[in-house]
């Protein structure tokens, strides 16, 4: 029985039985990518084209992509075992990717974190940092970042890099919560310099330097991105935002961290 394995999580990974089939050609790699986020179910053949082409498909884009399907069901056989009118099936209107036993690297990312969530909300913040930790773990770079994406791929790739940003600020939460402030520190300054606008991450830097005896510091990473909002988009940070300059600047107890820092964990 072959084994389909799908990575998602950065450059495009499809594997038959351990063996690639990932095509080197731009549309053909464009359309297992799109089989591979719909894997299971059929996607029309309006929607590869207009994913392959946008607005100008070429004379007959039908037969272009027959013949893009016969590539890859080539590149299939090749590596044996297999049958590729099962991994590559026809349906109705279009093509479907499945495989008796198949394994997608996003999915099992969503879980894991869904896993994680749930037991954050219970209060359990060393379970919930370990799950996210694991699932972060599963990336290797931007999602498709190999891919020529046109709008259904890159609205995929934007919703999981949108996921992995959230699991990361829950993590990085969780592990103040645990007392990790002053080991977070240097991967907050990293975090916040490759995303300037965004809050959450600020909020966190803050309180793990403030927490770390450094709050001029703290009161210069929210000047800095006051700063960068006005600036950019004429706008100044979140209530909240201020609310927590505001607790820095006033020594506020309730910013002092819960146990004593855990710097191993």
């Amino acid at each position: 029985m072959e084994r389909l394995e799908i990575g998602l999580l950065g450059p495009l990974v499809i594997t038959v039985d351990g063996r690639s089939v990932v095509p080197s050609a731009a549309k053909q790699r464009g359309l297992l990518a799109l089989l591979s986020v719909n894997l299971g179910r059929e996607v029309g053949m309006g929607a590869i084209v207009e994913e392959l082409w946008g607005g100008c498909p070429p004379n007959g884009p039908a037969a272009a992509v027959q013949t893009y399907v016969k590539h890859l069901r080539h590149r299939i056989a090749e590596v044996g075992g297999a049958d590729p009118k099962e991994i590559v099936a026809r349906g109705y209107g279009g093509y479907r990717l499945g495989s008796a036993v198949a394994r997608i690297d996003a999915r099992e990312f969503e879980a894991t974190v869904t896993e994680a969530n749930r037991a954050l909300a219970a209060g359990d913040d060393e379970r919930g940092a370990d799950l996210l930790r694991s699932g972060l773990a599963m990336w290797r770079g931007p999602a498709l970042g190999d891919v020529q994406q046109g709008g259904i791929l890159r609205a995929e790739a934007l919703r999981l890099d949108e996921v992995r940003l959230a699991a990361l600020e829950a993590r990085i939460g969780a592990e103040l919560r645990l007392g990790a402030h002053t080991r977070l520190v240097s991967e907050l300054t990293a975090l916040t310099s490759l995303y300037p606008l965004q809050e959450n991450l600020h909020a966190h830097l803050i309180v793990a330097l403030y927490r770390s005896g450094r709050a001029s510091r703290a009161l210069e990473v929210f000047r800095r991105l006051r700063s960068t909002y006005v600036r950019e988009l004429g706008i100044e940070p979140s209530r909240r935002l201020q609310e927590l300059h505001r607790s820095v600047l006033g020594c506020d107890p309730t910013l002092d961290p819960p146990v004593p820092s855990l710097v191993s964990l």
